[in-house]
């Protein structure tokens, strides 16, 4: 199962010294705080969850559903909602803050974000594949070439690697270091760096 993760956005990356002088890529990210917006149970939807929430923002721009879905348990419009598999959900309580409180420096966390977009790409910087030869007359130097599947099966393949958009995926980042805390101001400074850029929405969790 799951263990409660935070909800938070990438501020940029910095460096910093430790203490015997060796420089620390790091990267700094404000995380939470986060509000329990709901919780469910095996009894009344199936498994076990809380769903928490970040992010204050004005009703105006929340949709109707969404907005009734926070109203119903009295907590003010947040514009992001996340659920995580718990165990135990009579350890949490609606409108309950969930904070850094639970993370410790040297820790080992798991981050998921998206991935910065780079547009349209051609396969040699999306898949990696090798040009043509430059020389003999050749014409063929970042072409695709032939995709055609022959008389049988006469169509060609889903998921054939081809030119197309590169980036804006989610991805998955495994046991990067806590660096620092700061509890005050909601900071993590985490060793490393996370996908995305600057301002993006980012889910932190413990790893296992």
């Amino acid at each position: 199962m799951c263990k409660v993760g935070l909800l938070g956005n990438k501020i940029g990356m910095t460096q910093i010294f430790d203490p015997t002088g060796n420089i620390i890529p790091v990267t700094i990210v404000k995380a939470g705080p986060c509000i329990v917006t709901q919780i469910k149970t095996t009894l009344t939807d199936g498994y076990n969850a809380i769903q928490i929430g970040y992010f204050n923002v004005s009703s105006k721009s929340l949709s109707q559903p969404k907005l009734g879905h926070l109203q119903k348990s009295n907590i003010q419009p947040l514009k992001h909602l996340k659920e995580f598999r718990v165990n135990n959900p009579s350890d949490f309580t609606v409108g309950q803050i969930i904070d850094l409180s639970s993370f410790t420096e040297g820790q080992l966390i798991n981050i998921t974000g998206k991935s910065s977009g780079k547009g349209f790409s051609g396969l040699q910087k999306r898949h990696k594949f090798s040009r043509g030869p430059m020389t003999h007359g050749s014409k063929n130097h970042r072409l695709p070439g032939s995709i055609g599947m022959g008389t049988t099966p006469g169509r060609v393949l889903p998921g054939k690697r081809m030119a197309g958009q590169l980036g804006n995926k989610m991805a998955h980042i495994k046991k990067l270091e806590i660096i620092q805390i700061n509890n005050e101001e909601n900071i993590l400074v985490i060793k490393g760096s996370i996908p995305g850029k600057s301002g993006n929405l980012i889910s932190i969790q413990a790893a296992e």
